[in-house]
Protein backbone atom coordinates (compact mmCIF):
# COMPACT_ATOMS: atom_id res chain seq x y z
CA UNK A 1 0.00 0.00 0.00
CA UNK A 2 1.54 3.36 -1.19
CA UNK A 3 0.44 5.32 2.16
CA UNK A 4 2.06 2.83 4.35
CA UNK A 5 5.15 2.65 1.51
CA UNK A 6 5.44 7.07 2.41
CA UNK A 7 4.74 6.64 6.60
CA UNK A 8 7.76 4.18 6.32
CA UNK A 9 9.79 6.79 4.40
CA UNK A 10 8.95 9.94 6.16
CA UNK A 11 9.98 7.56 9.50
CA UNK A 12 13.20 6.87 8.37
CA UNK A 13 14.09 10.72 7.68
CA UNK A 14 16.90 11.94 9.84
CA UNK A 15 15.55 13.88 13.02
CA UNK A 16 17.18 16.74 11.68
CA UNK A 17 14.67 17.08 8.73
CA UNK A 18 11.51 15.35 10.99
CA UNK A 19 12.14 17.39 14.20
CA UNK A 20 10.51 16.03 17.44
CA UNK A 21 7.34 15.28 15.85
CA UNK A 22 7.89 12.63 13.63
CA UNK A 23 6.04 9.42 15.59
CA UNK A 24 2.85 12.27 16.24
CA UNK A 25 2.74 12.95 12.75
CA UNK A 26 3.32 9.20 11.58
CA UNK A 27 0.71 8.37 14.53
CA UNK A 28 -2.20 10.83 13.39
CA UNK A 29 -1.63 9.20 9.47
CA UNK A 30 -1.35 5.57 10.81
CA UNK A 31 -5.13 6.30 12.34
CA UNK A 32 -6.42 7.96 9.79
CA UNK A 33 -5.84 5.49 7.81
CA UNK A 34 -6.98 2.84 10.47
CA UNK A 35 -10.14 4.53 10.15
CA UNK A 36 -10.70 4.71 6.50
CA UNK A 37 -9.87 0.80 6.02
CA UNK A 38 -12.19 0.40 9.19
CA UNK A 39 -15.37 1.82 7.02
CA UNK A 40 -14.78 0.67 3.77
CA UNK A 41 -11.65 -1.97 3.55
CA UNK A 42 -11.56 -1.63 -0.51
CA UNK A 43 -13.06 1.68 -0.79
CA UNK A 44 -14.64 1.05 -3.80
CA UNK A 45 -17.88 -0.53 -2.88
CA UNK A 46 -19.62 3.03 -1.87
CA UNK A 47 -19.15 6.22 -2.34
CA UNK A 48 -19.96 8.10 0.60
CA UNK A 49 -19.22 11.81 0.79
CA UNK A 50 -17.35 10.96 4.61
CA UNK A 51 -15.29 8.58 3.44
CA UNK A 52 -13.83 10.22 0.45
CA UNK A 53 -13.23 13.60 2.68
CA UNK A 54 -11.36 11.34 4.95
CA UNK A 55 -9.06 9.57 2.21
CA UNK A 56 -8.53 13.62 0.93
CA UNK A 57 -7.47 14.33 4.51
CA UNK A 58 -5.28 11.74 4.87
CA UNK A 59 -3.31 12.60 1.44
CA UNK A 60 -2.90 15.93 2.21
CA UNK A 61 -1.93 15.85 5.66
CA UNK A 62 1.13 13.59 4.43
CA UNK A 63 1.77 15.97 1.62
CA UNK A 64 1.65 18.69 4.21
CA UNK A 65 4.31 16.13 6.33
CA UNK A 66 6.14 15.80 3.09
CA UNK A 67 6.26 19.39 2.05
CA UNK A 68 7.90 20.47 5.52
CA UNK A 69 10.40 17.67 4.84
CA UNK A 70 11.34 19.12 1.98
CA UNK A 71 11.26 22.51 3.07
CA UNK A 72 14.22 21.18 6.41
CA UNK A 73 16.46 19.45 3.26
CA UNK A 74 16.32 23.14 1.54
CA UNK A 75 16.97 25.21 4.91
CA UNK A 76 19.96 22.71 5.49
CA UNK A 77 21.62 23.03 2.33
CA UNK A 78 20.89 26.26 1.83
CA UNK A 79 21.87 27.34 5.26
CA UNK A 80 22.34 25.03 8.37
CA UNK A 81 24.39 22.38 6.57
CA UNK A 82 22.68 19.71 9.10
CA UNK A 83 23.60 17.08 6.47
CA UNK A 84 27.06 17.01 6.17
CA UNK A 85 27.98 13.81 4.56
CA UNK A 86 26.89 13.41 0.99
CA UNK A 87 25.34 9.78 1.61
CA UNK A 88 23.09 11.11 4.48
CA UNK A 89 22.38 13.55 1.46
CA UNK A 90 21.84 11.53 -0.92
CA UNK A 91 19.75 9.30 1.27
CA UNK A 92 17.22 12.47 2.89
CA UNK A 93 16.91 14.05 -0.84
CA UNK A 94 16.23 10.33 -2.60
CA UNK A 95 13.80 9.60 0.58
CA UNK A 96 11.68 12.83 -0.18
CA UNK A 97 12.01 12.24 -3.81
CA UNK A 98 10.21 9.02 -3.69
CA UNK A 99 7.66 10.07 -1.57
CA UNK A 100 6.84 12.79 -3.52
CA UNK A 101 6.68 10.53 -6.19
CA UNK A 102 4.38 8.22 -4.32
CA UNK A 103 1.95 11.24 -2.79
CA UNK A 104 1.23 12.55 -6.48
CA UNK A 105 0.47 8.97 -7.12
CA UNK A 106 -2.20 8.79 -4.50
CA UNK A 107 -3.55 12.33 -5.80
CA UNK A 108 -3.64 11.50 -9.08
CA UNK A 109 -5.25 7.98 -8.16
CA UNK A 110 -7.90 9.67 -5.77
CA UNK A 111 -8.90 12.57 -8.11
CA UNK A 112 -8.99 11.24 -11.29
CA UNK A 113 -12.63 10.48 -12.63
CA UNK A 114 -14.15 11.65 -9.79
CA UNK A 115 -12.21 8.75 -7.68
CA UNK A 116 -11.41 5.10 -7.32
CA UNK A 117 -15.36 4.87 -6.12
CA UNK A 118 -16.68 6.35 -9.12
CA UNK A 119 -14.64 4.68 -11.30
CA UNK A 120 -16.41 1.40 -10.39
CA UNK A 121 -19.53 2.80 -9.64
CA UNK A 122 -20.41 5.14 -12.71
CA UNK A 123 -20.31 4.13 -16.24
CA UNK A 124 -18.19 6.12 -18.30
CA UNK A 125 -16.88 8.86 -15.38
CA UNK A 126 -15.33 12.13 -17.30
CA UNK A 127 -11.58 11.44 -17.15
CA UNK A 128 -8.69 13.94 -16.27
CA UNK A 129 -6.14 12.20 -17.89
CA UNK A 130 -5.90 10.29 -20.90
CA UNK A 131 -3.88 7.25 -20.70
CA UNK A 132 -3.22 5.14 -24.26
CA UNK A 133 -5.23 2.45 -23.25
CA UNK A 134 -8.74 5.14 -23.52
CA UNK A 135 -7.19 5.54 -27.28
CA UNK A 136 -9.87 4.99 -29.71
CA UNK A 137 -9.10 1.76 -31.32
CA UNK A 138 -6.93 0.20 -28.65
CA UNK A 139 -8.49 -3.35 -28.39
CA UNK A 140 -10.96 -3.63 -25.05
CA UNK A 141 -10.61 0.65 -24.37
CA UNK A 142 -14.25 1.19 -23.91
CA UNK A 143 -14.13 -0.85 -20.87
CA UNK A 144 -10.50 -0.05 -19.67
CA UNK A 145 -10.08 1.17 -16.09
CA UNK A 146 -6.60 2.65 -14.60
CA UNK A 147 -5.43 1.12 -11.50
CA UNK A 148 -3.35 2.37 -8.86
CA UNK A 149 0.12 1.19 -10.43
CA UNK A 150 -0.97 3.18 -13.66
CA UNK A 151 -1.28 6.32 -11.59
CA UNK A 152 1.83 5.37 -9.88
CA UNK A 153 3.53 5.46 -13.50
CA UNK A 154 2.50 8.53 -14.35
CA UNK A 155 3.92 10.20 -11.27
CA UNK A 156 7.01 8.26 -11.58
CA UNK A 157 7.52 9.33 -15.23
CA UNK A 158 6.34 12.86 -14.64
CA UNK A 159 9.04 13.48 -11.95
CA UNK A 160 11.88 11.54 -13.88
CA UNK A 161 11.30 13.71 -17.61
CA UNK A 162 9.82 16.70 -15.59
CA UNK A 163 6.41 16.92 -18.41
CA UNK A 164 3.92 14.24 -19.32
CA UNK A 165 5.37 11.02 -21.60
CA UNK A 166 2.12 8.84 -22.79
CA UNK A 167 -0.65 9.88 -20.27
CA UNK A 168 -1.43 13.31 -21.03
CA UNK A 169 -3.71 15.58 -18.56
CA UNK A 170 -7.08 16.53 -19.91
CA UNK A 171 -8.69 18.90 -17.03
CA UNK A 172 -6.93 22.29 -15.53
CA UNK A 173 -6.49 20.50 -12.06
CA UNK A 174 -4.60 17.37 -13.62
CA UNK A 175 -2.13 20.20 -16.12
CA UNK A 176 -1.32 22.07 -12.53
CA UNK A 177 -0.35 19.26 -10.41
CA UNK A 178 1.73 17.52 -12.89
CA UNK A 179 2.95 20.75 -13.42
CA UNK A 180 4.11 21.40 -9.69
CA UNK A 181 5.24 17.92 -9.44
CA UNK A 182 7.97 18.52 -12.17
CA UNK A 183 8.95 21.90 -10.35
CA UNK A 184 9.28 19.77 -7.08
CA UNK A 185 11.27 16.88 -8.97
CA UNK A 186 13.56 19.32 -10.47
CA UNK A 187 14.29 21.42 -7.33
CA UNK A 188 14.74 18.64 -5.19
CA UNK A 189 17.08 16.76 -7.67
CA UNK A 190 19.31 19.85 -8.60
CA UNK A 191 19.98 20.75 -5.20
CA UNK A 192 20.66 17.63 -3.32
CA UNK A 193 23.22 16.87 -6.38
CA UNK A 194 24.75 19.53 -6.61
CA UNK A 195 25.16 19.94 -3.14
CA UNK A 196 26.71 16.40 -2.66
CA UNK A 197 29.23 17.01 -5.45
CA UNK A 198 29.83 20.09 -3.47
CA UNK A 199 30.71 18.49 -0.31
CA UNK A 200 32.56 15.26 -1.75
CA UNK A 201 36.05 14.41 -0.21
CA UNK A 202 38.62 16.08 -3.14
Amino acid sequence: MLIVAIITLQLLLPSSITGTFAPIVALIEVLLLGVIVSINPRRINREGRWLRALGLLLIAFISLANAVAMSRLVDSILHTNDLRSPSELLFTGGNIWLANVLIFALWYWDLDHGGPAARALRPHPAPDFLFPQMQPGVPGGADWRPHVVDYLYVSFTNSTAFSPTDTMPLSRWAKMAMMLQAAISLITLALVVARAINVLPN
